[in-house]
């Protein structure tokens, strides 16, 4: 394909239908991967499976949040959400999964996740590259350390087989993995997400705030800070695996 030619692409979305991040989720994605142009499709998993004539003609998977759901705990929608992220594996299309994408993939392919608010991360978060991820072609721009906006209270324990991990921080080890087998690459971070986009969903979800980490929002947004390399990822990706 030319770069001139809009990205072909599915959000897979695990998310109630009046979920208000529904939407800034598709203008997160879009915003992080200009000036290319992309028209994204949302796909709910939580209603039937993906088939492969769901995943016919793409360029690029994309999964990011949950809003009020869970890798850790899942639920009757689960197995067949988990069915459709081993589909995704599978193809061959270039994928990149956040926060519970990067947890749900993570169960779907043999890993575990659980929930621990011990080691939740709200906001702006400093990260370091793992060995591997100096000379990975997506992740290697980032230098030894760098910084991503978080929300999250579960978390990966174990990574799956043929998973290469590329990112930690001081509370979680398992912060960004690749798999070898497959163009799929995962993070518990948000790319997707600058400073108004990480402000607007700690304000749609108040009671997360609360309820994880016992401070208020403006305690969190005051330590907030933008994060263009991390945003970088995602077009980079985009270089490396769709317009090779």
């Amino acid at each position: 394909m030319t770069a001139t030619q809009p990205l072909r692409c599915l959000l897979l979305q695990v998310r109630d239908p009046d979920d208000p991040m529904s939407g800034h989720e598709v203008a997160s994605f879009e915003r992080a991967l200009a000036p290319r142009a992309v028209r994204i499709e949302i796909f709910d998993l939580l209603g039937r499976p993906l088939t492969p004539g769901d995943l016919e003609g793409l360029d690029l998977v994309l999964m990011g949040g949950s809003g009020a759901y869970s890798a850790a705990t899942g639920g009757p929608w689960f197995p067949t959400a988990l069915d459709s992220l081993r589909a995704v594996h599978a193809s061959g299309v270039p994928a990149f999964a956040s926060c519970w994408g990067f947890q749900a993939m993570a169960v779907a392919m043999g890993g575990e996740v659980v929930n621990d608010r011990s080691r939740s991360e709200i906001g702006t978060h400093s990260l370091r590259l793992a060995p591997a991820g100096h000379d990975d072609p997506v992740f290697g721009h980032l230098g030894a350390k760098f910084k991503a906006q978080m929300g999250h209270e579960d978390l990966v324990k174990t990574l799956p087989e043929r998973a290469t991990l590329l990112a930690s921080s001081a509370r979680v080890v398992n912060q960004a993995y690749r798999f070898e087998d497959a163009p799929v690459y995962c993070t518990q971070f948000h790319p997707e997400l600058d400073v108004a986009g990480i402000k607007a969903r700690l304000s749609a979800y108040p009671r997360y705030l609360a309820e994880v980490t016992g401070e208020t929002y403006e305690e969190i947004v005051a330590r907030l800070e933008e994060t263009p390399g991390a945003t970088r990822l995602l077009t980079r990706f985009v270089e490396v695996f769709v317009e090779e």
